[in-house]
């Protein structure tokens, strides 16, 4: 698979790197949760397959999720991989995100179905901000955008 990378964001979070893999790299069948898949919780569906790779089916579309050493990855549409790596850090945990277009065609067109971009980077960062901070609400601990 080709994957080029678009755009790339992090932060720590001032807890052990195991207990931030059980909140967010913790994948199962089942329906989605606090417990499965926590990432999407609010977006609500079920997971099938595994062990390390499954469909995640959500009201509004489908996504493989596959789990790997200290690794999620969410892949859906025609371009779209985000991954989710967590690491240790001096602080605690560092968690990153990793947008990457990985379209086996039409790769011109990424740019252009997306408006090329504008404001994606912005977006990307803010969601992944508001992400960080609920991963430390839910693990009652501190973090921090690098």
């Amino acid at each position: 698979m080709k994957k080029t990378l678009l755009y790339e964001v992090a932060g720590v979070v001032e807890t052990s790197r195991e207990r931030v893999e059980r909140l967010i790299l913790t994948v199962h069948p089942g329906p989605v949760g606090p417990d499965n898949v926590w990432l999407f919780s609010s977006s609500g569906g079920t997971v099938e397959g595994g062990p390390g790779r499954f469909t995640l089916r959500m009201p509004a579309h489908s996504m493989t999720v596959e789990v790997t050493e200290g690794t999620l990855a969410a892949q859906g549409g025609w371009w779209y991989r985000g991954e989710y790596t967590v690491e240790p850090h001096p602080e605690g945990t560092l968690v990153t995100h990793r947008v990457f277009n990985v379209a086996s065609s039409g790769r011109w067109g990424v740019s252009l179905a997306n408006r090329l971009f504008i404001g994606f980077g912005r977006n990307t960062k803010d969601g992944f901000a508001a992400g960080l901070q609920r991963i430390g609400q839910e693990l009652d601990c501190g973090t921090r955008l690098l």
